[in-house]
């Protein structure tokens, strides 16, 4: 009896062990948010069918409210390589009469570029596909993306006509064009990226599978500065002057261009700020998002 106890409490620690071996293993998924009151959240919706197990996105809801919802989407960022849907900061919107989703997608080591903003292309159509279900506004929607996420809703405001970047995720009959955009930090020019454009092992280098110096047309292909023209969404921009990761001068280029097609942009320069930090959550810089969303997705009556 004192031989098998001995066993099983043998037996016991080592699969404690195990467990706790895999578990340090396994990458560990960032914890939620504490939701904001009167805020539902329908998690891990898939997208893409039968597709990547990145094609996901979680959807704020507010649990009361009338009529279709205007929708902003958040893009997150992290080299193109890192990140999570996780950690939103546009759900308290969902407290003030917007539908909230936010997405992941394929990272860089999944496949390169333009996987990233084909997948975010599918997310926009699959949110105009299931805009009856969850009671979405297809016509009023909104992206807000920071750094590589900047990028991928930058792309998203000025490819709403590009068919050769909308990829095959479904849902093809459907528009992935945006109503506006709020792009903190992102690259906009991806062969003027200075020590980004020289390297095997950047994070540029990496999205577009290989260094900018050699791959000049890939380069030219991922920049949102591109595609800028007439048809191009209003933007919000806000850029640290302290920047050292994505140079300020790639959101001024950005700027300079869409004014110049005759589109609405307003370049905020977040002084003292460098990639992100807080002057971006000021409650003034809080508010111009606020004003920002609501002039371009609820100015007309639905």
């Amino acid at each position: 009896m004192k031989l098998t106890r001995i066993c099983a409490i043998g037996l016991a620690a080592m699969l404690a062990w195990a467990n706790l071996a895999a578990a340090q293993e396994r990458p560990k998924r960032p914890a939620a948010p504490k939701l904001p009151e009167g805020v539902r959240a329908l998690r891990d919706l898939q997208y893409v069918e039968g597709g990547h197990e990145r094609n996901r996105l979680d959807l704020y809801l507010p649990e009361k409210a009338e009529g279709r919802l205007p929708l902003v989407v958040w893009i997150h960022g992290g080299a193109w390589w890192a990140g999570s849907k996780e950690g939103c900061p546009a759900v308290p919107l969902a407290t003030k009469g917007y539908a909230v989703a936010s997405i992941n997608y394929r990272f860089s080591q999944h496949a390169i570029f333009p996987a990233q903003i084909e997948d975010c292309k599918a997310a926009i159509r699959w949110l105009r596909a299931n805009a009856a279900k969850y009671h979405l506004d297809p016509d009023h929607i909104g992206v807000w993306g920071a750094s590589a996420g900047g990028h991928l809703v930058a792309m998203l405001g000025t490819t709403g006509s590009v068919k050769d970047l909308e990829g095959h995720g479904g849902n093809l009959d459907r528009s992935s064009r945006v109503q506006c955009v709020v792009d903190w930090f992102g690259p906009a020019d991806l062969a003027t990226m200075g020590k980004q454009a020289d390297k095997p092992d950047t994070p540029v280098a990496q999205l577009i599978g290989g260094p900018v110096k050699e791959n000049q047309e890939k380069a030219r292909k991922a920049s949102p500065l591109t595609y800028v023209s007439k048809d191009s969404a209003p933007f919000l921009i806000m850029h640290g002057d302290k920047d050292d990761t994505v140079p300020l001068k790639q959101s001024e280029v950005l700027a300079e261009a869409l004014k110049k097609a005759g589109v609405e942009v307003n370049l905020v320069v977040v002084k003292g700020n460098a990639h992100g930090g807080p002057g971006f959550n000021s409650a003034e810089n809080k508010k111009l998002i606020e004003d920002f969303f609501a002039k371009h997705l609820r100015a007309e009556k639905r």
